[in-house]
């Protein structure tokens, strides 16, 4: 199971780090969206931080991924795009659905592998 979750832990830091690094040097090439989808990511970059802040995320998150290091804290901060992303997909552009359930199933078995890292921030408290 170790072998399985270091492997499955490569494969999405790989994916976000090639992704976040695209955002800036663009080796992947873009397919066509739809209208809707297009007009979503004029107005992100119309911000001039928020795509920046997306694709250093990633790459920051995916490389963390990669070397093993901070796992939980890389998972935890990409949560919140893996559900943008996933989103975005059902939403905007469902042509890329099949690539965001993936990369879903992917974060949810590592969070799942990394559940005791989590543990603590799931536990109520009380004064």
């Amino acid at each position: 199971m170790k072998m399985a979750t270091a492997i499955l832990q490569r494969v999405l830091g790989f994916i976000f780090l090639a992704f976040g690094l695209n955002g800036f040097v663009q080796f992947i090439p873009q397919m066509p969206m739809p209208n809707m989808a297009l007009e979503f990511f004029v107005g992100l970059a119309a911000t001039h931080y928020m795509l920046p802040l997306l694709f250093i995320t990633q790459a920051v998150c995916g490389a963390l991924l990669l070397v093993g290091l901070f796992v939980p804290l890389a998972l935890a901060l990409l949560a919140p795009v893996i559900v943008n992303i996933f989103l975005f997909h059902v939403f905007l552009a469902p042509a890329g659905l099949p690539v965001a359930i993936i990369v879903v199933a992917l974060e949810v078995y590592l969070a799942w592998a990394y559940r005791d890292a989590f543990a603590p921030m799931l536990r109520t408290q009380h004064a």
